[in-house]
């Protein structure tokens, strides 16, 4: 499976738009993402600015580790400009 990167950035710029107020409201990520991934966002990348590349990084490194249900929303996430609901 090819990991693309910026699934896992829009992940993580959602779960940081849910997890802390001082955030700024981010146009990126969804419900589904919010509800299956913050846990993981905390426990793994918690640390890690949402803007911050490094979040991309976070999130492949710690690929094998997040829930299923989490991977599955990253995978399924398609931007509202994408042509395609898949990554892949």
């Amino acid at each position: 499976m090819a990991l693309n990167l910026k699934p896992f950035a829009l992940a993580a710029i959602a779960l940081a738009v849910t997890t802390s107020a001082q955030a700024v409201e981010s146009k990126r990520g969804n419900e589904t993402l919010k509800k299956w991934c913050t846990n993981d966002y905390l426990v793994y990348c918690g640390n890690i600015s949402p803007d911050d590349p490094a979040m991309d990084a976070c999130f492949k490194t710690n690929w094998t580790k997040l829930n299923e249900n989490c991977r599955r929303a990253i995978d399924a996430y398609a931007p509202p400009n994408s042509k395609s609901g898949k990554r892949g």
